[in-house]
């Protein structure tokens, strides 16, 4: 790995946003959840959250990019859990859901931890995640469409957090726990022997400043 790409990896690292979030439930088209990730890259989300779809979690397209390599999705088996798991974390849920209660989505204060909460396109959020949530927003239409593409409007939403945050300086603090960000840092500089220590259940050796591994690297 060059020098170039290891301080790409470290800035990189240094502006992620661990209090903020998507939860995608069931988003089932390839295309809008590859671009659902790489707008949470684009922001600084380390990582997501997603609600299958009767067939599974869709599989990722050029679309993404390769983003679903800097960004990592957590699975789960029902919307209750993932409501649960993000309330337990200390998210406020915020659903983008066209309805009367939903307000204008600059109005929510996403320097406070949020998760943004995705349906699909057809059916939106569903009532139950619905109930659970601490607001509903929506971005204002002024034609004759009612609503955006899921995935755009996702980068709406998360384009005016990255706003906010930048204001108010989060952009500039390191926010990551320095568990997350060497585990991160080991997997992005070294992915081939992250994963053989995934296989072999082996912690990661300790790397030092320039991405180096001052501990000797586990063999096969």
């Amino acid at each position: 790995m060059t020098e170039a790409r290891r301080q790409k990896i470290d800035q990189v690292l240094s502006l992620r946003q661990p209090d903020l979030t998507v939860l995608m439930e069931r988003v089932h088209k390839p295309h809008n959840f590859a671009a659902v990730i790489r707008s949470c890259d684009a922001v600084g989300v380390t990582r997501i959250h997603a609600v299958p779809a009767s067939g599974g979690l869709p599989a990722l397209n050029h679309t993404s990019q390769g983003a679903q390599k800097w960004v990592e999705v957590q699975r789960h088996h029902s919307s209750e859990l993932a409501v649960q798991h993000l309330k337990e974390q200390g998210f406020q849920l915020a659903a983008a859901h066209f309805s009367k209660r939903a307000v204008d989505f600059r109005e929510h204060d996403y320097t406070q931890p949020t998760a943004v909460i995705l349906g699909t396109e057809r059916f939106g959020v569903t009532e139950d995640v619905l109930r659970k949530c601490d607001m509903e927003i929506k971005i204002p239409m002024l034609g004759m469409t009612q609503s955006l593409n899921v995935s755009v409007a996702c980068a709406v939403i998360l384009y005016e957090a990255q706003r906010q945050r930048q204001a108010a300086g989060l952009y500039a603090e390191r926010s990551l726990p320095a568990s997350d960000r060497q585990r991160l840092r080991f997997e992005w500089i070294h992915p081939k022997i992250a994963e053989y220590c995934r296989d072999h259940d082996l912690p990661y050796p300790q790397l030092d400043d320039a991405g180096e591994p001052i501990e000797p690297l586990p063999h096969s």
